[in-house]
């Protein structure tokens, strides 16, 4: 359930394996498309999908967008099944979920992935999962369609406190190579050389590597949505403040995503953050 910009490449790593038989999604054209390329069955609810099969997996945007789907199936669930939600969202989200889960005697695991487009595409996403060993042991075949990392964190919530680290983590590298970039460019630096021999050295990193040439040309197109990104650092936020723990660097990226919303550029990719930093035309 799910078949956005990561959604459908997990989806379709299924397919090639012979385990996906049945899609949904808020769009119905596109999961019709989807059913026609890879011979699965649309569901025309998340309901009738849950019927038809013995694991759900989701992935989708929010947090209220996995409650309404968890909701929705509850009922429906038989003892057995199990729900793999590989969405972003809070720890007390993912408790919420499982608690209506097993009690309609089903099972459930949180799977939050990264690795982005680029990792969903190549089935190279690492995956964060919380829940029970056993019930992981039976779904890591599916896990392995779509991962080539995939490592138990702990009980349910713990898959998503590992994103949430992620998250953060992930805003301090954006801070670190669109500032380094932009002080590139003011020095006059090639780009196209700056990039080639940053990324051979003990400053290389993945988004440099990955975004550094599209954002120095003034393309952002989303690998990962900044407003997606600004959704989980409002979380990691929440979960900083119930700690008393500080997160200066992701409060700063925060701050940041949100002038750059407030100016439409929140459906473009992370490395718009380039977009404030770089030199004036």
């Amino acid at each position: 359930m799910g078949l956005g910009a990561m959604g459908y490449w997990m989806a379709r790593h299924l397919a090639d394996r012979g385990f996906l038989t049945t899609v949904w999604n808020r769009t119905d054209q596109k999961a019709t498309a989807f059913a026609r390329e890879t011979n699965a069955t649309p569901a025309t609810s998340p309901a009738e999908l849950a019927e038809r099969v013995d694991v759900v997996c989701l992935c989708v945007s929010a947090d209220d967008d996995v409650m309404q789907l968890v909701r929705a199936i509850q009922p429906h669930l038989r003892p057995g099944q199990i729900v793999i939600d590989f969405s972003t969202v809070s720890r007390e989200t993912a408790l919420e979920a499982c608690g209506l889960i097993r009690a309609a005697g089903a099972d459930f695991l949180d799977a939050p992935v990264t690795g982005g487009v680029e990792g969903a595409r190549n089935a190279t996403l690492a995956v964060m999962v919380g829940g029970d060993t056993a019930t992981l042991d039976r779904v890591c075949p599916l896990l392995e369609a779509m991962g080539n990392r995939i490592v138990h964190m702990g009980d349910v919530g713990m898959g998503q406190s590992a994103k949430a680290v992620n998250q953060v983590l992930c805003a301090g590298i954006n801070q670190a190579v669109t500032e380094a970039l932009a002080f590139g460019e003011h020095l006059g630096l090639s780009m196209e050389k700056l990039i080639q021999i940053l990324s051979g050295g003990a400053a290389g990193n993945w988004f440099l590597e990955k975004r550094g040439h599209t954002m120095t040309q003034g393309r952002f197109e989303p690998g990962f949505k900044l407003q997606l990104h600004h959704k989980d650092l409002k979380i990691c936020q929440s979960m900083a403040g119930q700690l008393g723990a500080q997160l200066p660097l992701t409060d700063t990226t925060e701050t940041h995503y949100r002038e750059l919303m407030a100016t439409g550029h929140g459906e473009e990719d992370i490395s718009a953050l380039y977009r404030l930093k770089r030199p004036a035309p």
